[in-house]
């Protein structure tokens, strides 16, 4: 079957207004859930971070409060254990295009520190973009988007529309007043068009190659649209 791309971030902390940090890392569902799809459909996942990293989870992300209980936790905690791509990441500078069929990329605030600006994330979404490699994105994880420029300083998804991470949620879950910019903000800077859904509600948006989903309720629905495509 095919094999699918995973860019993870490596940031482990988000950098706040105030130069203090804030313990972050990729969201555990938003990993978790479109690799047991993936998988259970045959496919194949590499995982890619910057400089090869093996990517950090988000402590938050796998607390009983975020899981729906306690027993969801564990099932969450016992899944990431058995990623075992994730232990072996390839070096996100190496990533060759041409191998993969399709490119995802999780969430969690740890995208908003790294790979909002990383030159070799931003050449690779250019290039999917480019060949029509399907491409899909959750939660914070369009931060990565905004790296995507062309050589004239305008952004490559300028025009596209957009499920992301939305200022409403940020406020809710407490970190709107704290984070230095705000991904639907910046997004919208960019030229990218946000379509923002119910807080917290499943909300997946596909816009010609890009598939977007809102927060980590979109995450399954996410994943099945982009199992269509392959």
């Amino acid at each position: 079957m095919s094999k699918i791309l995973f860019v993870l971030t490596g940031a482990d902390r988000l950098t706040l207004a105030d130069g203090s940090t804030h313990p972050t890392g990729f969201w555990a569902e938003e990993a978790v859930v479109p690799y047991e799809a993936f998988t259970a459909a045959g496919h194949e996942v590499v995982v890619a971070t910057p400089g090869g990293v093996v990517p950090p989870v988000d402590r938050g992300s796998l607390a009983p409060a975020m899981n729906g209980g306690q027993e969801n936790a564990d099932r969450m905690a016992k899944a990431l254990e058995s990623f075992e791509e994730l232990r072996r990441p390839v070096r996100l500078e190496d990533v060759r295009l041409d191998e993969y069929a399709a490119v995802f990329y999780p969430g969690g605030h740890g995208p908003m520190e790294d790979l909002a600006v990383n030159a070799d994330s931003g050449r690779l979404l250019t290039e999917a973009l480019a060949a029509g490699t399907p491409l899909a994105v959750v939660c914070h994880g369009p931060a990565a988007l905004l790296a995507a420029e062309r050589a004239d300083g305008t952004n490559a998804f300028a025009g596209y529309e957009v499920a992301a991470f939305t200022n409403a949620e940020e406020i809710q879950g407490g970190l709107a007043g704290k984070v230095r910019w705000l991904l639907e903000d910046r997004l919208t800077q960019a030229g990218v068009r946000v379509r923002a859904g119910e807080p917290w509600a499943p909300h997946v948006v596909a816009d010609r190659g890009l598939i977007t989903g809102q927060n980590p309720a979109s995450s399954a629905p996410l994943a099945e649209e982009l199992l269509k495509r392959l």
